[in-house]
C-alpha cells in the first residue's frame, strides 16, 4: 500500500520544483527583509538542505504511513540513503521541520494552485487536534484552537476552509479556529475569482451574496427551508448537484494526505503538516474532477427552475 502510493508522487519532479522556489525565496529574502529593521532571526544551520527538509516532509503526506516516525526510520533513513545522503537523527529532522513553515506556504499559494475556470466549489472541514473526552486536558493547542459544530457533531480544533475549481484543483485556502462562522473567511479566500462560487446552506447570506457580486463572483446554493424559491438556471443547478466534488477531496485529504491527527506536539508542526498535506494533494496525478464537458453546458437551453 505504502509503495503504491509513493509511485504516484514524483519526488524528483517534488524536489526540483522545491528546491528552484527556495533559491528564488532565498533571494527575494535576502533584498528585500519581509520585517525591515527586526531582528532577524538565526540562520537555518543543518547538512539537511531546507528544500530536503521540504521534500520529505510533503513526501509522508502522500506516503501511506500512519506516523511520521516510522516514515522517517523506516523509508528515508533505509531505503532513500542514496537519495538524502546528508541525513539527519529522527530528533533532528524534528527541530527542522519548524523552519518549513514560510516556504511550505509560500510554495503552495504561489506554485500549486490552480487555473480559474469560471467553476468554483467552497467548503469546509473540521480538524479535529483531540478526542473530545481530553478536551480539558489538552495543552498543546490552548488558546488557539476553539470547540466548534459541523454537519458531524461538536469538535475540537480547526476548520480548514477550501475553494477548488472543476477540475479538483486547488484555488485558496484557510484556517480559522473551529468556533469561526464559515461565512466569516469568504470573501478573503475568493478574493480574485470570477464566474460562479458553489457552496452549501450554511454560506447562505445576502450580505455575503451582495459581497461576492461586488467582486465580480456570483454564489449559488440551495435554499433553505424558509427562503422563498429562486430562479435557477438548468446549467447551475446541474453544477451544484456536482458539489460533493469538494467534498471527496477533503476526504482524500484526511485519509491519504492525513493532514488530520491527534499526535501533535507543537502548533507549527501542525501548520506544516496540513500545508505539506496541501502541497502532496496537488502533486497526485489523478484528482476528483467533473466528468462534464463545460462547452456542452454552455449550449444548454436557459430554462429555470
Amino acid at each position: 500500500m505504502t509503495d503504491l502510493m509513493l509511485e504516484r508522487l514524483d519526488l524528483h519532479e517534488i524536489f526540483c520544483d522545491v528546491d528552484d522556489f527556495c533559491q528564488i525565496l532565498e533571494e527575494i529574502s535576502t533584498a528585500h527583509p519581509i520585517l525591515p529593521g527586526a531582528q532577524p532571526m538565526a540562520p537555518y544551520q543543518s547538512c539537511l538542505s531546507l528544500s530536503e527538509v521540504m521534500t520529505i516532509v510533503i513526501a509522508f503526506q502522500g506516503s501511506g504511513y500512519r506516523t511520521f516516525k516510522q516514515f522517517y526510520l523506516g523509508q528515508v533513513l533505509v531505503g532513500w540513503r542514496k537519495a538524502f545522503p546528508r541525513q539527519v537523527s529522527y530528533n533532528r529532522f524534528v527541530e527542522l521541520m519548524r523552519w518549513t513553515v514560510f516556504p511550505l506556504y509560500s510554495f503552495l499559494h504561489f506554485c500549486c494552485c490552480g487555473e480559474v475556470t469560471g467553476i468554483s466549489f467552497i467548503d469546509s472541514t473540521p480538524i479535529q487536534v483531540c478526542d473530545s473526552h481530553r478536551i480539558s486536558q489538552h495543552k498543546v493547542f490552548k488558546n488557539l484552537a476553539k470547540r466548534g459544530k459541523s454537519s458531524m457533531g461538536w469538535f475540537f480544533g480547526f476548520k480548514l476552509h477550501l475553494i477548488v475549481n472543476d477540475r479538483g484543483e486547488l484555488l485558496a485556502f484557510g484556517l480559522t479556529p473551529g468556533n469561526v462562522d464559515d461565512r466569516t473567511p469568504v470573501p478573503e479566500l475568493a478574493a480574485g475569482l470570477k464566474g460562479h462560487l458553489f457552496g452549501d446552506r450554511g454560506y447562505v447570506s445576502q450580505a455575503l451574496f451582495e459581497t461576492l457580486h461586488c467582486q465580480g463572483l456570483t454564489f449559488i446554493s440551495r435554499r433553505k427551508q424558509k427562503m422563498k424559491n429562486t430562479l435557477m438556471t438548468l446549467r447551475d443547478k446541474i453544477l451544484l448537484r456536482k458539489r460533493c466534488l469538494i467534498e471527496t477531496i477533503h476526504d482524500q485529504l484526511k485519509n491519504l494526505c492525513q493532514i488530520e491527527h491527534s499526535r501533535h506536539r507543537s502548533p507549527l508542526n501542525f501548520l506544516v503538516n496540513v500545508l505539506a498535506g496541501l502541497v502532496a494533494y496537488s502533486y497526485h496525478p489523478c484528482k476528483p474532477s467533473l466528468d462534464i464537458d463545460l462547452q456542452d453546458l454552455a449550449a444548454l437551453p436557459p430554462t429555470a427552475f
